[in-house]
């Protein structure tokens, strides 16, 4: 299996790297390997789903 660094995730995805750090901290992406202070990612995961907003949310009442 091929794995990729915190920053070469946070560029394929788009998003930071600290974003992709607190996902790893969190446990939210499978397959993550941590050597010492750095994370390693598997390749051919992709991004994960943003927890902070739902589609399926309904909608707030005035």
């Amino acid at each position: 299996m091929d794995y990729i660094s915190v920053k070469e995730a946070a560029e394929q995805w788009q998003v930071s790297q600290r974003w992709v750090q607190k996902l790893c901290k969190e446990n939210r992406i499978d397959g993550v390997l941590r050597f010492g202070h750095s994370y390693m990612i598997p390749k051919d995961l992709k991004r994960p789903v943003d927890l902070r907003y739902s589609i399926n949310k309904p909608a707030k009442k005035e």
